[in-house]
């Protein structure tokens, strides 16, 4: 009866290490430390995205639509003469609505006329014109400008100096974490790029010129951001 007590219970312990195989292995991955750093560069714009347009209004919407077509041509005939290229030129919104009069007798809207809006966006590779361009498509048909925006024509020279900018600023928290924690950084096992973004510049002139200058534009400086995330071993 021992003798059998005995085999039972080396089988039971035989099972119960061969069922959990797993149990005793160590985990040999790498243990790791992972920063994000943001780089910035700056610089001047060299081109601007106009949104201008025409609205106008007329008892019914076929001459709206045709008063608008004519005003609009004009502006566009306008910035092409002013050295716009036509592939700077693109129809972002065309719309007719109806014009509606609310009684006060609680009796339903009457339609009494309708408005056409006709809107472009225009690029301007020539901010040192830009101004003069504005007064001149206003004066030729445009009367509504919704923003002016500035950018890059070229930002890739930018963007590499912002990427090491954001590598330098990862390497330089991963060391002070790493010295924090009382760990040695091991080689980068994974680089990311994360995002990379450039904040449109918006329209800076307030006040009104004489008649004699054109509109003014001041342009400012321009950054551009990325952030990079940098994946450490650590011992």
């Amino acid at each position: 009866m021992n003798r059998i007590l005995a085999s039972s219970s080396a089988a039971l312990a035989l099972a119960a290490c061969s069922g959990a195989p797993g149990a005793a292995a160590e985990d040999t991955s790498p243990r790791t430390l992972v920063v994000t750093g943001t780089g910035e560069a700056s610089g001047a714009p060299d081109m601007a995205t106009l949104s201008i347009g025409v609205e106008t209004e007329a008892p019914s919407a076929a001459a709206a639509l045709q008063q608008n077509g004519a005003q609009m041509n004009a502006t566009i005939d306008r910035l092409k003469k002013d050295g716009v290229a036509e592939k700077d030129l693109q129809t972002s919104n065309l719309s007719v609505r109806p014009q509606y009069k609310y009684d006060q007798n609680g009796s339903s809207p009457r339609i009494v006329g309708y408005t056409a809006t006709n809107s472009l966006t225009v690029k301007l590779r020539d901010l040192s014109k830009a101004g003069a361009i504005i007064d001149d498509a206003v004066k030729d048909g445009a009367n509504t400008l919704d923003g002016l925006n500035f950018g890059f024509a070229d930002s890739s020279g930018l963007e590499s100096t912002a990427r090491k900018n954001a590598v330098a600023d990862a390497r330089a928290k991963a060391s002070t974490l790493a010295s924090a924690a009382g760990v040695t950084l091991g080689p980068i096992l994974q680089i990311n790029e994360g995002s990379i973004s450039s904040p449109p510049q918006p329209y800076l002139a307030a006040r009104a010129m004489s008649a004699e200058k054109s509109t003014p534009i001041a342009a400012g400086e321009q950054a551009i951001s990325v952030t990079v995330t940098l994946v450490y071993q650590i011992r």
